[in-house]
Parts: C-alpha cells; sequence; structure tokens
C-alpha cells in the first residue's frame, strides 16, 4: 500500500523580529494548502526564515507559495531566507524569481563586518577557482605538447579567423584614432616649448610599450571575451558539455585550448598592428596640424623606439591574450543552466578580464621598471 497524503502545513512561529514558516506535508496543486496571508496573519516581521520541516512530495504549489513570500518580502522590504529550503526548490525558486524580473531585498539585519566577511570568504573561493581552471589549462597545454596530433587544429584556426582577421576593423579604427588623440595631446604641451617633433617618441614609446596591446585587449575582451563565454554557456545549458565528458573528453582539450592557443597567437599580432595604425594615426597629425614630414617623424621615433619597447609590448599583448580567454572560458563553464546565466557569464568575463588585464599592466609596468626594461 502507498502512503497516505499528509496535509500540506505552513508552521510559522514568531520569535522578535524573525518569523519562522517550517514546511511540511505533502504539497499538491489539486489539494488545498495554506496561504501566506494565512500564515502571516496580520504579522509584520522583518525576517521570514523558510526551512523544511517534513517537506514530503511537492509541486508548483510550494513554488508559488514562496514565491508569494518573496513578493511581499520585496513590497514591505522585509528579508526572506530561502537557504534552509532543499537545493532543488531553491534552485527552482531561484529560476522563477528571475524569469519574473523580481528582487529579494538584501539581507539588513546583517552588519557590516559580517558583509565584508562573507564577501572576501566569496572572492577567496573565486580566486581558488579560477587556480584550478588555470591547472586544468596548464595540464591540457602539457598533453599537447606530448601528443599533438590529438589537438582539434581545425577549430583552432577557425578560432583563429574569428578572434583575428574579423577583429581587424575594430581594431583599426580604435588604434588609428588613439594615435591621433594622443598625438593632439602631446601637442598641447610640446608646442609651448618648440618641441614639435618629440610627438613622434611621444606616440611610438606609448603606443608600442603600452596602449597598442592594452586597447587591443579592452576590445577583443569584449568583443571575443563575450563570445567565448556565451558560447560555452550554451553549450553548458544545452547539456554539450556534460555529453562530452559522459563520452570521456575533456571540456578543457576540447573547447578551451583551441580558444586559448587562437588568442595567444593572434593577441600580439593584433597588438603589432594597432601599434602601427597607431603610428599612422600620430603621423597624419604631425602632418597636417605640425607640419612635420612623413620622414623626419619616422626618422625621430627610431631614435627612442628599439626592439626592447616591441619586446615588452609583445609580452603584455600574449599574456593579455590568455587572461581574456581563461576568463571567457571559465565563465562560460560555470554559467548558470538558462538564458539569464548566459548573459550574466558574458559581462562577467567581460568586466574579469578588463579588470586582471588593467592589473595585470600594473604588474608589468612595476617589473619592467626593475629589470630596466
Amino acid at each position: 500500500m502507498s502512503d497516505p497524503v499528509q496535509t500540506a502545513r505552513a508552521e510559522a512561529t514568531l520569535e522578535g523580529d524573525a518569523l519562522t514558516v517550517a514546511l511540511a506535508g505533502d504539497w499538491s496543486i489539486t489539494r488545498p494548502r495554506p496561504a501566506w496571508a494565512g500564515v502571516l496573519a496580520g504579522r509584520t516581521p522583518k525576517r521570514v526564515n523558510l526551512r523544511d520541516s517534513g517537506l514530503g512530495q511537492w509541486d508548483s504549489s510550494v513554488l508559488l507559495f514562496l514565491f508569494e513570500v518573496q513578493q511581499w518580502a520585496r513590497i514591505t522590504g522585509a528579508y526572506a531566507d530561502t537557504k534552509a529550503l532543499p537545493a532543488k526548490v531553491h534552485a527552482l525558486l531561484g529560476q522563477m524569481s528571475t524569469s519574473h524580473e523580481t528582487s529579494v531585498p538584501f539581507d539588513r539585519s546583517k552588519n557590516f563586518i559580517e558583509d565584508v566577511g562573507e564577501a572576501t570568504l566569496d572572492m577567496g573561493r573565486k580566486m581558488r577557482k579560477f587556480a584550478s581552471f588555470l591547472g586544468e589549462c596548464t595540464l591540457g597545454a602539457a598533453r599537447l605538447v606530448k601528443r599533438p596530433r590529438k589537438f582539434r587544429w581545425a577549430d583552432c584556426l577557425d578560432e583563429m579567423q574569428q578572434c583575428g582577421a574579423m577583429a581587424l576593423p575594430i581594431v583599426s579604427l580604435i588604434s588609428f584614432l588613439i594615435g591621433v588623440t594622443l598625438a593632439y595631446t602631446g601637442a598641447i604641451v610640446l608646442r609651448q616649448y618648440g618641441g614639435d617633433i618629440y610627438v613622434a617618441d611621444l606616440i611610438g614609446l606609448s603606443m608600442v610599450r603600452e596602449m597598442g596591446a592594452l586597447m587591443t585587449g579592452v576590445v577583443l575582451a569584449g568583443r571575443t571575451g563575450a563570445a567565448f563565454a556565451a558560447t560555452l554557456g550554451n553549450m553548458k545549458a544545452n547539456e554539450e558539455i556534460d555529453a562530452l565528458e559522459t563520452l570521456g573528453l575533456s571540456a578543457v582539450d576540447f573547447l578551451v585550448l583551441p580558444r586559448l592557443l587562437a588568442l595567444g597567437v593572434m593577441m600580439p599580432l593584433l597588438a603589432m598592428y594597432a601599434n602601427a595604425l597607431g603610428i599612422v594615426g600620430g603621423m597624419a597629425v604631425s602632418m597636417t596640424v605640425l607640419k612635420i614630414p612623413p620622414t623626419a617623424y619616422w626618422v625621430e621615433m627610431l631614435t627612442i623606439v628599439d626592439l626592447s619597447d616591441l619586446l615588452v609590448g609583445t609580452i603584455k599583448a600574449v599574456t593579455f591574450g590568455l587572461i581574456i580567454g581563461l576568463c571567457g572560458c571559465l565563465r562560460g563553464i560555470e554559467a548558470d543552466r538558462s538564458a539569464a546565466g548566459v548573459g550574466r557569464a558574458a559581462t562577467s568575463a567581460v568586466v574579469t578580464a578588463i579588470l586582471l588585464i588593467i592589473v595585470a599592466d600594473a604588474i608589468f609596468a612595476v617589473a619592467f621598471d626593475i629589470l630596466g626594461l
């Protein structure tokens, strides 16, 4: 014989400003169930703690009840804590709240120190995930060196085209305009001292050592990093990554390494192309505004720019490319299995990549100054 159906119950206990609601019994959309207005009974708590107290069979009826609680909390400014509920209920409720574009207020009962502690722990978890993912990619690269025949070269070449050749128009426009802007800015100061010719030195050093790699990295972070995160996030939502792992294929080897190698190769090439376009932009301003001949501009630039400056820019470009690939692929693999999760992953990939690029650039500035480069 089957177990008898237990009546759906929501038992509320008020302790100070907190109302604890224990859910129990079998919840079915076709049978009577508690209503939030009846459970609340006119009380106005500042916090509602929802927990499982023998929750049996349940369907969408329990989600509708919890959603009603969250709606009430959003309107009144209270905080609804659903962390003690079963993981499946909590996950479905989160998707339901996201699809209805609702927001639950933050827990205002926590103090500043507690918030800082939780934020620190969350950052620690994210850093451990990033370090673990970086380790997996490093091991995958070692396997690639040992067995290059198993690498998906066709996918890598396709990604090179997407993140390299297809990015030339936007990189060309931005690099040329950066050179023009730097030339105009430098001319404001240099013309006061009769040093118009030194605009060539300013543009050459700025583009080769700094702006070429940096601006190309920012452009690819918004273009390619977001594309990587969206593609892998969509594959995760469609369970394609799970299918690969079921077949015994490593997602890192199959999906991540071709993208990392493509960015690692194309990023320095794009950066050198951006350097050339930036120098041409500065040359155009120098020729039209400062009346400096192109030959004089070029000769003066070569007196200050040498191979060490080109090496500095190339090292930065390779590092920035790997950072963009790692951030995009990691956010895509960690994305939630929903359309909203894919969007959040793309946004997070861009923000994380740009942040790490700026941090890495600052570290390089200090390191190269110590090394005398």
